[in-house]
Parts: C-alpha cells; structure tokens; sequence
C-alpha cells in the first residue's frame, strides 16, 4: 500500500561508503526531487542526524524524499484519499509501529524506519508567511511532524508541533 523505501541497495552502499558498520549506524538517505525551492542539503543532512542521534535511530535506515506540492498531493490522494497538498507524508517500514517502542527487526533488511516525504514548496511558503527561517524548520518539519503524526496514529490523539501559531508577526 505504500510507495516501496526509496533504495535501499543505494542505502547500503552509502553505508559502507562511510566506514560504520551497519549495526553501529544505517544510511540517511535524502533525495530532493523537486526543483521550486532551493534545498540545502548539507545542513538538512547534518540537523537530520543530530535528531536521528537523539531519537536513538542512528541504527534503522531512513529516507527523507523533497518533493513540490504536486507530488505531495499526488500521494496524499493515493494514500490518505485527501486531494490537497500538506507538508509532510511519512510512510512507515513497519505496520505495528507504537511511539514509545522502537521496531524490533528480525532480520538486517528490516532495519529501516520508512520514508518521510518533504513538500519543501509548501513548507517554504508557510515559512514566508510566518516569517521564519525556512533551513532551519526543513528539519523541525521532518522530525517533529513524523513523531507527532505516529503518536497521533497510535493513541488518536491530535497534538500539534509546539511552534503552531507561536510566531505571530
């Protein structure tokens, strides 16, 4: 039902690229796809394994896919049967996913947390709206949004990032 993770035999190359060995640290995969905005990956690489270092994930695969909002909507009509763009789409290796446990692979291959889809366009221009720093909440979108979204998911809750309408300008 979801898209397949977005290359894992690049991921394992990457991988060894580095020199970890794959049970110390998995591959970040970031592939930007979209040409409207201008993404910096350096950065957005660098603040992505700061929280997959927080989170306790440096271990699991992950794929972080910028995409403009037709694509996001595109599959947000294919996936969640909603016909509007939005900022963030993740789509989880694992089905039983519970916000206070981490997956339990049995296997190598299934270390991988899933896919997380960026529409950098919309991102960007909330980010011009709310006069913020658009490098900089790139990253909070990612990593705020995905956890938000999976414990929302698993308890039915709706928690929102704490920055909602915290800037008024």
């Amino acid at each position: 039902m979801f898209p397949p993770p977005a290359g894992r035999r690049w991921r394992e190359s990457c991988s060894s690229q580095i020199g970890e060995s794959s049970s110390e640290m998995m591959s970040l995969l970031i592939r930007n796809l979209q040409s409207v905005v201008h993404v910096r990956r350096a950065p957005l690489r660098k603040n992505l394994e700061i929280a997959r270092s927080c989170l306790r994930v440096r271990h699991f695969d992950v794929g972080v896919i910028c995409v403009n909002n037709a694509k996001i909507r595109q599959l947000n009509k294919s996936y969640r049967k909603k016909d509007t763009a939005t900022d963030v789409l993740s789509f989880p290796f694992h089905e039983d996913l519970h916000p206070e446990f981490l997956p339990k692979p049995s296997f190598q291959d299934e270390y991988n947390l899933g896919d997380i889809y960026l529409s950098v366009e919309f991102i960007y221009k909330q980010c011009q709206e709310a006069q913020e720093d658009f490098n900089s909440n790139l990253t909070m979108f990612a990593k705020e949004n995905e956890v938000l979204c999976e414990i929302n998911k698993a308890t039915g809750s709706a928690l929102k990032p704490l920055t909602t309408n915290h800037f008024d300008h």
